[in-house]
């Protein structure tokens, strides 16, 4: 079923405004821009032991998406309008296997078609951007989520500010979210809850300190749940043949107004350090949860954390986490396009004070610390030339290990092809 997009008010008013502001120059239109994408993607979670309420989640789908871009009106303030349509198709699916995230699940299965219609209002005036309507953005504090069928997006406004130089200004507020799998605006949840909030407000700033150092500071609360704020550092420097990189962040969530899920506590550093020589990329790192409760984190969105898996976050109360990761690029092999890329996450010292799961309270009653572990896989190659320029083939697979959680074997086959215009 299609559903006719509703525009809030405030995105009526400033598409009235690109409408009526005079003359409209060529680069309303020549600076505009589109792209069509096409994906095609298989899904398939087998659970390994616990208690799950299924013993396999499966599913198979296909994705059209459609970017329209304007320019920008002439003037001290331009003016312009982005639209992105979405058209998801079910190719296979049951009651008994659905509920993979890449379509609608309702009372009796998955939906066999979904579409959404989003329209952004947009206005730049020097180096300040604003845009109204639906929102993609990938911050610290709010991460649209990408790893099924179509991106998350949210209802709201944002402003993004480069005026002072190396600084880089956020700020925003939604109230609404289209889940991945959702044609429509759902209200704002947490990650572990299912009360609602009114609105989420978030704000930060980037300042790039030298060209390879940049520190950022951000804020956001979600109204009468909790506020969170993220400090963050990025560093690289070349070391003999190749380069070295550092990522520290460092995350924090407390309680607020009404207080609507009850106390929180939380703390998190999330680290990683690394070396890339030639095609060869080394990396890993450290992650400790701190405090009463387990990361929390807007509901539906990544988690910005070191240790996200396609399985598991590996971000439960008091966990440590180390991980591991090596990429290589089989462009110096003489095939451009052709990546690989493997994991390992190890997670410990989990408290199962809080956790809600039969195997946690089975931990619980036995008084023993949780553990995880998680292995994953992931080579991708797009064509570079010729007739099937541009088409894509990713394969995912993963190995998930939990005493607190249902274990899994997970596999993604995607198929890609994007045309510019």
């Amino acid at each position: 079923m299609i559903k006719k997009p509703c525009l809030p008010v405030r995105t009526t008013l400033l598409l009235t405004a690109v409408m009526i502001t005079p003359p409209v120059n060529a680069d309303f239109f020549s600076d505009g821009k589109g792209r069509l994408d096409l994906k095609n993607y298989y899904f398939s979670r087998d659970f390994r032991d616990g208690f799950p309420s299924q013993s396999r989640r499966s599913e198979w789908a296909q994705g059209v998406e459609l970017n329209l871009k304007s320019g920008f009106t002439p003037g001290p303030i331009g003016f312009g309008v982005d639209a992105v349509g979405l058209l998801g198709i079910k190719l296979d699916s049951s009651p008994a296997r659905a509920g993979t995230g890449i379509l609608p699940r309702g009372e009796h299965g998955a939906s066999d078609d979904f579409s959404t219609l989003l329209v952004t209002a947009k206005a730049r005036f020097h180096e300040s951007e604003l845009r109204v309507g639906s929102l993609n953005p990938a911050l610290p504090l709010l991460l649209s989520n990408n790893t099924r069928l179509f991106d998350q997006y949210f209802n709201g406004a944002q402003i993004t500010s480069k005026e002072v130089k190396d600084f880089t200004f956020h700020f925003g507020k939604i109230d609404k979210t289209k889940l991945r799998d959702s044609s429509g605006m759902d209200p704002l949840t947490t990650s572990d809850h299912r009360e609602t909030s009114d609105s989420y407000t978030y704000g930060g700033v980037d300042y790039k300190v030298l060209p390879n150092l940049q520190l950022s500071a951000h804020a956001s609360e979600l109204k009468d749940f909790y506020t969170r704020h993220f400090l963050g550092l990025t560093y690289n420097v070349p070391i003999g043949p190749g380069k070295a990189f550092t990522d520290l962040r460092y995350f924090q969530a407390r309680q607020t107004g009404q207080e609507v899920i009850g106390k929180l506590d939380n703390r998190v550093v999330s680290t990683n350090f690394g070396y890339q020589i030639a095609a060869h990329t080394f990396s890993g790192g450290y992650q400790k949860v701190m405090g009463d409760t387990a990361y929390t984190y807007l509901g539906g969105t990544g988690t910005y954390l070191f240790s996200e898996q396609m399985a598991s976050i590996f971000a439960a109360q008091d966990e440590r986490v180390w991980h591991f990761r090596y990429d290589y690029d089989f462009a110096a092999l003489g095939i451009p396009g052709l990546k690989f890329n493997v994991r390992y996450v190890t997670g410990d010292q989990v408290d199962p004070e809080n956790l809600t799961t039969r195997k946690g309270r089975l931990l619980r009653a036995a008084g023993e610390e949780g553990k995880e572990w998680e292995r994953s896989t992931d080579i991708t190659y797009v064509v570079q030339s010729g007739p099937l320029k541009n088409f894509g083939v990713r394969w995912r697979n993963s190995t998930n290990r939990s005493t607190y959680a249902d274990s899994v074997d997970e596999n993604r086959l995607i198929l890609t092809y994007g045309v510019s215009f």
